[in-house]
């Protein structure tokens, strides 16, 4: 349970800022306390000052996880967001795309997201903007990056990949076998 470095803390905020913009500091500061980042092996964990205090009295090497697991950083060393981030990150979200029920699975199953399958997108999405992905009952599914701006989606073919796949929920599912 150590801080984040510098460094680390500005990769952390700069990915969760291409998600929720400046919400970033109704993230840290809420209603209910005061929340922080730590890091545990290379996993970043969102996790309230109460909690922190607490787990601080467990010994380090029997404590396995505290607060909510973010994200990690890779070898070489980005910061790759983990769906664990999801209902968190949601509620702030400033991009958002509603998908079709028709395409909701095969986002499930890790595609990208064509044209044919958008319900709504958020106006002004700029392209390369990172997005939370809802089905039409207003469920988070999991994370994208835009491919097209808005504009441009209005002019693609049916086809054409309008969000990339970053990460949704039926990783659960997918990884089962490895997590036994």
């Amino acid at each position: 349970m150590k801080r984040l470095t510098e460094d680390k803390t500005k990769l952390v905020l700069e990915k969760l800022t291409k998600y929720i913009g400046t919400n970033v500091k109704l993230l840290l500061d809420r209603p209910d306390g005061v929340y922080c980042f730590r890091e545990k092996k290379g996993r970043v964990y969102y996790v309230s000052e109460k909690i922190l205090s607490l787990a601080s009295m467990v010994n380090p090497e029997k404590l396995a996880s505290f607060g909510i697991c973010f994200g990690k950083f890779t070898k070489s060393g980005k910061f790759r967001l983990h769906i664990t981030a999801l209902h968190q990150l949601a509620p702030y979200a400033q991009h958002k795309i509603w998908v079709k029920s028709s395409a909701e699975q095969q986002f499930l199953y890790g595609h990208h997201i064509s044209k044919s399958g958008i319900g709504r997108v958020t106006e002004n999405t700029p392209q390369y903007q990172g997005v939370v992905i809802f089905s039409t009952n207003d469920i988070p599914l999991g994370f994208g990056v835009t491919a097209k701006s808005t504009m441009d989606c209005k002019y693609a073919d049916p086809m054409a990949t309008v969000c990339f796949h970053q990460a949704d929920v039926g990783e659960y599912i997918r990884s089962e076998d490895s997590l036994i």
